[in-house]
């Protein structure tokens, strides 16, 4: 195998006819008694938006904090009877106003709390009961899964096991010789998912801000829906992965001393897709403590972070976690953790047929030319300098050989010749032996 290249809650989530594709749609709150966080933390956005931006009209600041336009309206009037703004003009219907000397010494201390201006937050029950809603599930088959993967060389073997291990929707080890395509598959799962999900931008727990979404790795899937919550995002599931950067941090609430918000951890942004482990064993977090730190949510199907003053609460854990990795699952757990993690499946070294099939897909994709004797040829090629196949060669070797091609202003030729110098450059030398003068 290989790469080859290339409570209103029950309200909110009523689904209308045209949002069938959404198994959770939140409503817009349209009055105060509808928002499911504090009034005055929505209060305090405004204030901090317009302590930021000196004025704005009501529309302006509904595209900024996404709260519908009766709802700001009703907020407006409030404030207002409280003399925080001043009135500079009319746009048709809408205010323009800014904040008076009052809005302003209230604003300043608001800052001092949290800097944050953007979307309002939605409640963390909001969010639980959102994942909660749209857990992952895959209706897939041998063919399908043949499909999605259609691009990467793989064998019926590992198909045979890999589908059974995600529908059952626990995780996955996989594991064995390294450059054999274990990240090259992972990468492509998300393939697998043709519906759409809503995460928040932020969620609130006991006053505080904690951002969700990540347009990183939080891809839009389409424009706002008309009565859609402007607080959810309507996105493609996820599937986030990390390697060797992975740290402790990144799996706890993290508070920017600047901004007094909290970023999510990666298994939170990670909910109702898919996180992946690369390279696991080889982090700057010992596997032990990773381990440790999920045994209860891999488990329960729940996780528990902790504000910085020491308040507790719970999100769902509504993930596929995948670790890949090309050392001894056994030398990287014991037997306790390794039961929590049922899907254990070998990533093996390919054989000589799906290492030329290999070879000769990503020749194709360069539009090169190459004849059977040069194929064996690089075959064997690869076992006496690399000590062995790896699905990965047949790329990486042409990509020194396009390098060099390009060096000298050459066309790129596969011949025996210059796949060998192509195979000295990306082969390590063994020990004892000098690179030719």
């Amino acid at each position: 195998m290989a790469n080859v290249g290339s409570t209103q809650l029950k309200e909110s989530s009523e689904r209308k006819p045209e949002d069938s594709r959404l198994s959770f749609f939140p409503k817009a709150p349209l009055t105060p008694e509808e928002l499911d966080i504090p009034v005055s933390m929505a209060e305090d956005l405004i204030l901090r938006y317009l302590y930021a931006k000196g004025a704005s009209s009501l529309r302006e600041l509904g595209r900024s904090v996404k709260l519908s336009f009766p709802l700001l309206h009703t907020l407006f009037q409030r404030m207002r009877q409280q003399q925080l703004f001043e009135i500079t003009g009319m746009d048709g219907n809408d205010y323009m106003f800014t904040l008076s000397g009052i809005g302003r010494e209230q604003a300043a201390k608001r800052f001092l709390v949290c800097h944050y201006i953007g979307p309002a937050p939605v409640s963390v029950s909001a969010y639980n009961a959102a994942v909660c809603s749209q857990n992952i599930r895959l209706a897939i088959n041998h063919t399908l899964l043949k499909m999605v993967l259609a691009d990467l060389v793989l064998t019926d073997r590992f198909l045979d096991e890999l589908g059974p291990a995600l529908i059952s929707q626990k995780s996955i080890f996989l594991y064995g010789p390294t450059g054999n395509g274990k990240t090259s598959v992972v990468s492509r799962l998300s393939r697998l998912h043709q519906d759409t999900i809503v995460i928040p931008y932020a969620v609130e727990v006991d006053g505080q801000v904690i951002v969700l979404y990540d347009p990183a790795v939080h891809e839009i899937a389409e424009a706002p829906l008309s009565d859609l919550d402007q607080r959810w995002v309507v996105c493609r599931r996820p599937c986030i992965i990390v390697g060797g950067e992975l740290e402790p941090s990144m799996l706890e609430l993290q508070l920017e001393e600047s901004s007094k918000v909290y970023a999510a951890p990666i298994q939170m942004r990670a909910n109702n897709g898919m996180l992946v482990i690369d390279d696991f064993g080889r982090q700057i977090v010992s596997p032990m403590h990773l381990l440790n730190r999920w045994i209860v949510p891999l488990d329960r199907r729940v996780d528990y972070l902790t504000l910085r003053y020491g308040l507790k609460f719970q999100i769902p854990f509504e993930l596929t976690v995948v670790f890949a990795t090309n050392l001894d699952p056994n030398d990287l757990a014991d037997e306790a953790f390794l039961r929590r993690i049922p899907n254990k499946i070998l990533v093996d070294a390919v054989d000589c047929d799906s290492f030329d099939r290999i070879f000769a897909r990503v020749v194709k994709e360069r539009r090169l030319s190459c004849d059977p004797a040069t194929a064996i040829f690089f075959r064997n090629l690869c076992v006496e300098m690399g000590g062995g196949l790896r699905a990965c060669q047949p790329a990486d070797v042409l990509n020194a050989l396009e390098s060099i091609s390009e060096f000298e202003g050459n066309e790129p030729r596969i011949d025996p010749k210059s796949l060998t110098r192509a195979a000295g450059l990306y082969f390590a030398k063994p020990k004892g032996v000098s690179a030719p003068d």
